[in-house]
């Protein structure tokens, strides 16, 4: 029973006789039961091969906020870009009015 590839054997087709030595064999239970244990050992390291990883799909330690910062000032930006170009297009005001706080 060392070599772990053997295939079973089919006691249906055993004589009486020969079913019963082949239940009874000197050691063969121990055999069996350490062939047994090292096929559900493999059974698990293959199943544990298998299975998914735990990922991350960020850089740990970030938390996911390093790139809402710079969003952020563009947007700012942008904005102080507008409110300059609705400045720039306003017509002059007219300061005659304040001519009579000047003091000469």
């Amino acid at each position: 029973m060392s070599n772990f590839r053997n295939s079973p054997i089919d006691r249906r087709r055993l004589n009486s006789r020969d079913r019963q030595e082949f239940n009874q064999g000197g050691g063969y239970g121990e055999q069996l039961t350490a062939y047994k244990r090292a096929r559900a050992y493999n059974a698990q390291n293959r199943m544990l091969a298998k299975r998914d990883s735990r990922t991350t799909e960020k850089t740990p330690g970030t938390g996911g906020f390093t790139q809402g910062l710079g969003i952020q000032q563009e947007r700012y930006r942008e904005m102080g870009q507008q409110r300059d170009a609705a400045e720039a297009n306003r017509p002059d005001m007219d300061t005659s009015i304040y001519d009579i706080y000047k003091t000469d």
